[in-house]
């Protein structure tokens, strides 16, 4: 396989076993490609999926799994901490081996687009595939989430422009199919790391704090006239917020990474834990959604390791203790890093 390419659906749906089982199943077995990973989050009611191989491979499964989900997932009963717009909220596409970002451009459009004509719901472009500027951000897009999608199909009141109101593809309109499905947004990318740092209180108080103030986008300070300003934040190419997990008692500072060479993961964790240390709150570990590249986990163990240690295996213990990455479930690197979970799965 000298061409592979990464696809990973986020789908609104953490809790249901069935739901998530019957979801994946159809993806199962599809010849040049496999799932590496599924990982369901109850707190947030939403699952990770990780699919690589062959390019058409791919962009097939990528469809299959969001017609399925599409027809498993009714947004009108979901509730969840993490923000979404639809049954599939997000499915990037991205170029991992012999692929180009332009060629991923073009699976992202060619899917959108199907979705849109097959499944009958409204579909968004975003990132390196989007069709204007404004709707690069995932999280313009997103803007106002599930419920705010009827005031935007409905010519209702809302903060979107006119570039970003409407979806590229699928039904323009509020209707059966578009309520129960939310908006599904399909993009192009470079590699983004899901990192979430574990912070000890339940309120998610201090985490809101933090993450206000390592994202990039900071603070917006409001005057009492209405005057506004942005104070921008500590971490470049970071989206950050905090929220409760109350299935553990904790909160997290829940982040992407958008460049993990500008931000690595160990540069995160220590801005969230003196960030924490302030205010007299502990950092006990933290987690990664999804898979990571090696050299992600590498930069990090060359931090926590002791000088001069270029041994991978090593490295890569010293991150997944540095950063604690066990402290919720037991990180196995050979399944959670993309190049290690690639050689199992597909032989390369």
């Amino acid at each position: 396989m000298e061409a592979i390419v990464e696809c990973v659906p986020n789908i609104s749906e953490g809790r249901d076993a069935g739901k998530i089982e019957r979801i994946i199943e159809v993806v199962l077995g599809i010849e040049g490609c496999a799932v590496l990973g599924v990982e369901p989050d109850s707190d947030y009611n939403r699952t990770v999926i990780t699919i690589a191989g062959a390019p058409e491979a791919v962009k097939e499964a990528a469809f299959l799994l969001i017609r399925k989900a599409t027809e498993e997932i009714d947004m009108t009963a979901h509730e969840g901490e993490h923000p979404r717009l639809g049954a599939v909220d997000v499915c990037p596409f991205v170029p991992l081996k012999g692929v180009t970002m332009d060629d991923c451009v073009k699976l992202a459009r060619s899917l959108a687009r199907r979705v849109g004509e097959e499944c009958h719901v409204p579909t968004f472009l975003y990132g390196a595939a989007a069709l204007n500027d404004e709707k690069n951000l995932l999280s313009t897009i997103r803007k106002g989430q599930y419920e705010g999608l009827e005031a935007r199909l409905s010519g209702g009141e809302t903060s979107h422009t006119e570039n970003t109101r409407f979806p590229d593809f699928g039904p323009t309109e509020w209707n059966e199919n578009s309520k129960r499905s939310g908006g599904i947004s399909i993009g192009a990318r470079d590699i983004l790391v899901a990192y979430n740092v574990n912070i000890d209180e339940p309120d998610a108080l201090v985490s809101k704090k933090i993450g206000s103030l390592v994202r990039s986008t900071g603070r917006l300070i409001k005057q009492d006239d209405g005057r506004k300003m942005r104070i921008s934040g500590i971490l470049p190419m970071v989206q950050g917020m905090g929220v409760s997990l109350e299935s553990h008692g904790i909160s997290q500072v829940s982040m992407n990474l958008r460049d993990v060479v500008q931000c690595p993961m160990h540069v995160a964790f220590e801005a969230c834990k003196s960030i924490a240390n302030d205010h007299g709150i502990e950092t006990p570990g933290s987690e990664l959604v999804g898979l990571v590249p090696l050299e992600a986990m590498l930069e990090s163990g060359r931090w926590y390791a002791k000088e001069g240690i270029t041994d991978e295996k090593i490295l890569v213990k010293a991150a997944i203790d540095g950063l604690g990455l066990s402290q919720l479930e037991l990180f196995i690197p050979e399944k959670r890093i993309i190049e290690w979970a690639l050689l199992e799965a597909v032989g390369q």
